[in-house]
């Protein structure tokens, strides 16, 4: 008779401790066993035998834009796009889908396309904007995992900015409400001037973009969204963070006892400016990819523990969005499918960064911040998500590998070290060797409170 569900046996295991060979055994989705060999049979067995087992990620900041605008991206698509990255979870922005989540309603609704279609665990932000201060309540209760506002313009005018009252009175609830904030950090009245000036006067190409949000323009408002949350008492989340003076203003902010973190996204630490002039609209988004001087500066707050995690903030849409002048086209990335795989490349590879670090940006430490207990790591009791990665071997990114609803990716031709052969979600195998291989079995995570 079996005693175990699952043994997944000879792998090299990334816990928090350390990477060690062991084998793992699991019961009812759950890690039961970790030794250095474990006797017995199983339902399954795994041999993870020259692989390097992972908890599996969870993508803190993702845009699957669904319901509302599957013409961009789905549920479906882009879960199983995670999914073969070596993710098991994804905290879904309150938009670009349509209606934006600012309400109980549209929670549901978003909810029910969830619980049909996610193939792996999801969590839900709620909007914070000038226009749904008398919802916040109402989303806790549906229990998103956090709030998500804009300083400057969303892109979408569904999803007005928070203007310094809504800043106010808005992290004050939160505070109360024991949930965090998360604040795409842009100064509104700069970056709204000089994108006009810079449109008047036909200035609309790549430089003209970067000099339209220079890094002030994050710097200054980084500065500002700390003093609120310092005042009130709101746990803040400083999003896709990009400069590295601004991860500074946060680690002072730490030091001195304010709860405030920073999220970093992977085109920040593997592309610069001079990419993006390469790569073209592909490569937009806001805030702006920087120069090749603060890229270094980045990878140092890396290494000194100062940025708390690393997203993907995939932000795909219509291609056809992206055909025209830099300027005017559609600011966002497709990356969701890439975020182990590039980390494994550009910083485990090439700047020796540690495994076990790896694993704490792409999976511990998003768990821990938002409160969802049982989940990120490889130990007793969590949930058995594992990302089976071939270390070593080395492949150049096709169109035809990604999952997403639209195969555009600035990442599409790049070479990368370190594969995932293997994805499991709560002990079951969702993704193997190229190919999505189970039903939709994604779970609703709500935090712990």
């Amino acid at each position: 008779m079996s005693h175990y569900d699952l043994i997944l046996r000879n792998g090299n295991v990334v816990c928090p401790d350390g990477v060690r060979k062991a084998d793992i055994a699991v019961s009812d989705g759950k890690i039961v066993l970790i030794a250095e060999e474990i006797p017995g049979d199983a339902k399954e067995i795994i041999d993870a035998a020259g692989k390097h087992v992972f908890p599996g990620i969870t993508d803190g900041h993702v845009h699957f834009n669904d319901p509302g605008r599957t013409e961009w991206e789905t549920i479906s698509t882009g879960s199983s796009a995670l999914a073969a990255g070596g993710g098991v979870a994804y905290f879904d922005m309150p938009l670009n889908c349509s209606p934006c989540t600012l309400d109980a309603v549209n929670f549901n609704n978003k909810l029910a396309v969830a619980q049909k279609d996610s193939l792996v665990d999801y969590g839900f932000w709620g909007g914070l904007t000038s226009a749904n201060l008398d919802k916040l309540d109402e989303l806790a209760e549906c229990g998103v995992i956090g709030f998500k506002a804009f300083a400057c313009h969303s892109g979408i005018d569904e999803f007005p900015r928070m203007d310094d009252y809504t800043a106010l009175v808005g992290m004050e609830k939160l505070a109360k409400l024991g949930l965090p904030l998360m604040v795409h950090c842009e100064n509104a009245e700069i970056t709204k001037e000089l994108t006009e000036l810079s449109l008047a006067n036909n200035r609309t190409g790549v430089r003209d973009y970067f000099a339209a949000r220079p890094p002030i323009t994050e710097i200054e408002n980084v500065s500002r969204m700390i003093t609120f949350a310092e005042e009130t008492g709101c746990k803040l989340i400083i999003a896709h963070i990009s400069t590295a003076k601004a991860v500074d203003l946060v680690a002072q902010a730490r030091a001195r006892g304010v709860d405030v973190y920073c999220e970093t996204i992977g085109h920040y630490l593997y592309l610069t400016g001079d990419d993006v002039e390469r790569l073209g609209t592909v490569a937009k988004c806001s805030p702006p990819i920087r120069d090749g001087e603060n890229q270094i500066q980045m990878w140092g707050r890396l290494f000194n523990d100062n940025i708390a995690f690393v997203s993907s903030d995939h932000s795909p849409c219509d291609p056809k969005l992206k055909n025209g002048e830099f300027m005017r086209v559609w600011g966002g990335i497709s990356a969701c499918q890439t975020t182990l795989q590039g980390l494994l490349t550009h910083a485990y590879h090439d700047r020796k960064f540690p495994l076990v670090k790896i694993a704490q940006l792409t999976a511990q430490h998003v768990n821990e911040i938002f409160n969802i207990k049982g989940k990120g790591q490889i130990n007793l009791g969590y949930d058995a998500d594992f990302a089976l990665v071939d270390l070593n071997h080395e492949f150049t990114l096709q169109a035809e590998d990604l999952f997403y609803k639209h195969k555009v990716s600035p990442y599409v031709g790049d070479r990368f070290r370190g594969s995932v052969t293997q994805t499991l979600l709560r002990g079951t195998t969702i993704y193997k060797d190229g190919k999505i291989v189970s039903k939709p079995i994604g779970k609703h995570l709500k935090p712990h409170q």
